[in-house]
């Protein structure tokens, strides 16, 4: 009888925890994204120990291993084809060009429209620049980088993400926020795509529906970059397919009028208050637009997260070449182990059991990669795909070490987040109907959610919830 006893209540038990583990979707998703590094350059930690004793690097890559050049960079301008990389800080003090013209540099296009992956040895760049400034990794210096390679190892990595565009910051956070750099749905479906950051590149006074009335961005289209436009659009976001469910969201920026801040290029999110030089007005801006990143902490900490969430950093822990003071490690950090332990809100509802965060670079910043992209076919093959981004996905549900060899890009980010949401995959018809994929094979939501285990790094949400030194930009070039 007493044995009978303990098999009932192990039942019940194990039915108890089946029952706690199978979520059949995400509450909260956060897509925190960062500034201009490629994989080859930012996560070269990956290959060496304590972080590369369970799987090695290799550039063609087994479903375990790491798809890293850890040398032999392909350089044309060398005597031998290849070049050895030379080490520099995260927080350096110098930025190679991530311009259109940077990418096409790079990749160097064959008779067979394939990307040699060779170029840009001789690229422009601003600041104190070295001999072949892509050509540089950076050094894991005091540790500095362990709180990505301790996210990148302890979940989910993707060997192939590449930002949707071939350029800078500017179209790439449209594309991250709605599918497109395009104008508007015509200009989209003609293959029309703002490709560059805005003109003249003044800072905070620059970008969107409020900027000058001299600003410009340039476009690109099948008759190449010869046209010039306003940067203030009109089109379908995933921030309008969100409310029209009542799904919450917020766009955490540093800057009401920053290239990053990508609401403020949409007119019917900003609303201006003048047709240029004004401010945003409209509900959605004023309601969902957070202008200081710090606040998703404290909205963490206080169980006021939105469902979809996506965080800008401030320039200083951007990893933006030549201007973040290193900062970002620990800034993603932070947002993990808010999540991660966070104590049950009142309502009972734990925030590590139902969220899923997202972390990308924007675009790859103008440093060497040795992944070639793959165009789309079509009049978006023009300006899609561009070079490869890192991308790390955490939850409570993705495996230790689980490494991705999907083919992904900001279109898939958008197809996550449709699904998860009830939205039909590809209802914007950019971006995210392009993707092939979603992220689903980074989550088993079957599975009892691992337990939190703190994700270690020199500064923690009280330093960003305390910082009293005035955000920048996280890029205006």
């Amino acid at each position: 009888m007493k044995s009978t006893i303990k098999v009932l209540l192990l039942l019940i038990f194990c039915g108890a925890m089946l029952a706690h583990a199978q979520i059949t979707t995400f509450t909260h998703v956060i897509v925190v994204i960062q500034e201009n590094r490629s994989p080859d350059n930012l996560f070269q930690g990956l290959c060496s120990s304590p972080f590369g004793t369970s799987k090695s690097c290799s550039i063609t890559p087994t479903s375990s291993q790491y798809d890293i050049q850890t040398s032999g960079w392909y350089d044309k301008t060398s005597s031998t084809g290849t070049t050895n990389p030379s080490t520099v800080a995260l927080d350096n003090d110098y930025d190679p060009s991530h311009k259109h013209s940077a990418f096409t540099d790079i990749c160097d296009v064959n008779s067979s429209g394939v990307c040699r992956m060779d170029g840009g040895a001789n690229n422009a760049c601003t600041g104190t620049c070295p001999t072949k400034p892509p050509y540089h990794y950076v050094t894991n210096t005091s540790s500095i980088l362990n709180p990505y390679l301790t996210l990148a190892t302890s979940y989910g990595w993707a060997n192939y993400m590449f930002q949707t565009n071939q350029g800078p910051s500017f179209p790439a956070h449209q594309f991250l926020f709605g599918g497109t750099s395009a104008p508007s749905a015509a200009d989209d479906a003609a293959g029309t795509f703002a490709a560059e950051n805005v003109s003249p590149e003044v800072g905070a006074t620059a970008a969107g529906c409020v900027a000058l009335s001299t600003t410009t961005v340039e476009l690109i289209d099948t008759t190449g970059e010869n046209q010039t436009i306003y940067p203030c659009f009109e089109h379908e976001t995933m921030a309008d397919l969100f409310d029209a469910i009542s799904v919450s969201w917020k766009y955490y920026t540093p800057s009401t009028t920053s290239i990053w801040t990508a609401p403020n290029a949409i007119d019917s999110i900003c609303v201006p208050s003048k047709p240029t030089g004004g401010v945003c007005t409209g509900s959605d801006w004023v309601n969902d637009v957070v202008i200081k990143p710090s606040q998703v902490l404290t909205d963490i900490s206080d169980c006021k997260l939105a469902q979809v969430s996506w965080v800008i950093p401030s320039g200083q822990n951007s990893d933006h070449a030549g201007s973040n003071k290193g900062g970002g490690p620990s800034w993603v950090a932070s947002i993990v182990n808010a999540i991660g332990n966070n104590p049950k809100c009142k309502d009972g509802e734990t925030y590590w059991d139902n969220t899923a965060i997202i972390i990308t670079w924007d675009d790859w910043g103008g440093w060497y990669d040795h992944e070639p992209p793959t165009f789309l076919a079509g009049v978006e093959g023009d300006y899609q795909y561009g070079i490869r981004v890192p991308m790390i996905v955490v939850s409570a549900y993705t495996p230790a070490a689980y490494v991705s060899n999907l083919r992904l890009d900001f279109g898939t980010i958008l197809r996550f987040m449709e699904n998860n949401f009830g939205i039909t995959e590809g209802a914007l018809n950019f971006a995210d109907a392009r993707a092939t994929t979603n992220l689903s094979a980074f989550f088993n939501l079957k599975q009892v959610p691992r337990v939190f285990q703190t994700i270690p790094a020199p500064l923690d949400a009280n330093y960003f919830i305390n910082d009293k030194e005035p955000p920048t930009d996280p890029d205006s070039d």
